[in-house]
């Protein structure tokens, strides 16, 4: 809201205001990998980095509907003294030139009067505007982006939610094109495509292994005949990934993971380039498992590889679509989720294709796990909670990578951290890292903030919900919905109050209430965004293990779950170095034989622990 001072007999034009937007050779025998995966790391024949997205053009603000003069503030808003007194010392001098510009008058008995003619009045240019009427739903939107709109979505899209995608029709419902012509998809709006353009030209620009594979990789097409179905968190980093695989000769079809992760416009814009894309923010359950299915079940187009994430991809097809696997290569699955219920089909001899664990990868779990939800569980907490963390008494169950990330996180902001675990060794390593480990029935009834990242199921259930404090704040970092007993919560005798996107007030017949985000999903990718580069390893990651599970000889990848060499765990890491001007120390001839390793690695055994 713009305050302007107008003199009121000078009757003063407003001025403009303008507001910028700112905007392989040959596959060596030790390795175990595929010649096309080898070929994908071999150094690039050219390089150069992706284009910034230009600047957005410079809008001149037009004065609103009430920023005339005539828009001074009514009486009823506070009146205007139109003259002030006080004393002077001095009674001699007759006139003083007042402090702000204006002339003062000074009466002999030393009373000093301010003339009329200098009288301000302080305008509101937008004041009829933004506060004579009922803001419209759009409106809302744009008052409070807090409030309004989720924060998953990055400030760089928030233009569009200007326009009319805000509305109550399912996607599902509507009739969409792209501008080819293609109705194979299924989003919010994809109007909306060139603000998730952007995003994804953002994105890209963190990502620097995506991009160096890209270009060293497209030549020879490793994935040329690849037709993948993809169940993931849709952002801007997964489009840099869809995209990649593109480039490099694969078909993709593409459905979320998660209802509340979808970044609207990123899904938008990939539906305009062509990826039959079939994911919105804020779907509902059965939803979700459309959308997977129209991946699926399309004429003439059957999926030779699964990218999935948790796990529900995999499991709609063994359910709906058995003999798919018929004509499958391998399942790359990065979840701990997804990847237990791989090994548990393993384990009954289910498991009908070779599957590729990439969320035990040492780049999954050192990075992904542990550096990203470091930052993103403070993000996602003060973005929908605004809450100061010092001082906060803060529970954590499990000391996994996730958790090891949470309680860091947490420490360093100066809560007050407890932890849960059912593993001696990861509970002696929070004991050592100074932390106090406890069951959670010892603390629930003093804790300010409870997070789960076990990957179980009932961790925190109904008992542990009734027990808590009032206003006490129960998230999810672990992948699955499962963790927190939230259907215990949808009975009569309690009250649901939506206060913000992903913010619900569980209120009990007492007046105690819990505060539960992202009804007990992932918070990070629901309620907040996550670091970018530390997404660009994960995805590089993904993007090896498809090329070699595609290419792969017959025979050497049986029906079981395996994990990624550790070749392709350095190389992902070395691609990753160049961002900080890093400089590796490399092995002599002498000490390579001392050691017993090939000078270009890999430099550690399989079961050593990083």
């Amino acid at each position: 809201m713009s305050v302007q001072v107008v003199s009121a007999a000078a009757a003063a034009k407003v001025p403009e205001v303008e507001l910028k937007d700112l905007s392989p050779s040959e596959a060596e025998s030790q390795l175990g990998l595929s010649t096309a995966a080898v070929g994908a790391m071999a150094p690039p024949a050219g390089g150069g980095d992706p284009e910034a997205p230009a600047p957005a053009a410079e809008r001149p603000l037009a004065p609103g509907p009430g920023s005339g003069p005539a828009a001074a503030l009514s009486p009823a808003a506070g009146k205007v003294p139109q003259a002030s007194a006080m004393k002077r010392s001095d009674p001699h001098h007759q006139h003083q030139r007042h402090r702000d510009g204006g002339e003062a008058l000074v009466s002999p008995d030393g009373t000093v009067t301010e003339a009329p003619r200098t009288v301000k009045k302080i305008q509101f240019a937008d004041q009829k505007q933004e506060f004579n009427k009922r803001p419209t739903k759009i409106g809302r939107r744009s008052l409070s982006r807090s409030i309004s709109q989720s924060s998953t979505d990055s400030y760089s899209s928030a233009a569009s939610y200007t326009d009319s995608s805000d509305d109550e029709t399912s996607p599902r419902d509507k009739q969409q094109k792209n501008s080819k012509g293609s109705s194979d998809f299924c989003v919010k709006n994809i109007k909306q495509a060139e603000f998730g353009r952007r995003e994804i030209e953002i994105a890209e620009q963190e990502m620097p292994a995506l991009m160096a594979l890209r270009k060293r990789a497209q030549g020879e097409k490793p994935l040329a005949g690849a037709k993948i179905v993809g169940c993931t968190h849709i952002t801007a980093q997964t489009a840099v990934l869809m995209e990649t695989l593109g480039a490099l000769g694969a078909q993709c079809r593409w459905a979320a993971c998660n209802i509340y992760s979808t970044l609207n416009e990123v899904a938008a814009a990939l539906a305009e380039s062509g990826f039959p894309v079939f994911a919105w923010k804020g779907e509902s359950e059965d939803d979700f498992w459309w959308c997977i299915d129209r991946c699926v079940n399309v004429e003439g187009w059957q999926p030779n590889m699964i990218l999935d994430d948790g796990g529900d991809l995999t499991h709609w097809i063994y359910k709906k679509y058995p003999n798919m696997f018929k004509k499958i290569k391998g399942i790359v699955e990065e979840s701990v989720t997804g990847v237990h219920r791989l090994y548990q089909l393993s384990k009954a001899g289910k498991l009908c294709v070779p599957a590729m664990n990439v969320n035990d990868s040492v780049t999954k779990q050192k990075f992904d796990n542990l550096y990203c939800c470091r930052e993103s569980i403070l993000d996602g907490l003060k973005r929908t909670t605004d809450m100061m963390f010092g001082g906060k008494q803060v529970v954590v169950c499990g000391y996994g990578e996730v958790g090891k990330g949470c309680c860091a996180a947490l420490k360093a902001m100066g809560s007050i951290v407890y932890v849960t675990e059912i593993d001696p060794i990861c509970a002696l390593q929070a004991c050592m890292d100074g932390f106090r480990l406890v069951k959670l029935n010892e603390v629930i009834r003093q804790v300010d903030i409870v997070i789960t990242c076990t990957g179980n199921k009932n961790v925190v259930t109904r008992e542990h919900l009734d027990r808590m404090k009032n206003s006490c704040i129960v998230c999810n970092m672990g992948h699955s919905n499962t963790e927190i007993d939230v259907a215990s919560l949808r009975t009569p005798e309690l009250t649901w109050e939506r206060v913000r996107s992903q913010v619900d007030h569980v209120i009990w017949p007492d007046g105690k209430r819990i505060v539960l985000l992202a009804e007990g999903r992932l918070l990070n990718l629901s309620c907040s965004t996550v670091p970018t580069f530390v997404l660009s390893i994960t995805a590089t990651t993904q993007a090896l293990a498809l090329i070699e599970l595609y290419n792969a000889p017959e025979g050497r990848y049986k029906q079981d779950v395996y994990l990624l060499p550790k070749k392709m765990d350095e190389y992902v890491a070395s691609l990753h170095l160049p961002t900080f001007d890093a400089h590796l120390t490399e092995l002599t001839d002498e000490q390579a034989k001392y050691l017993g390793l090939n000078k270009n690695g890999p430099f550690k055994p399989n079961y050593y622990r990083y």
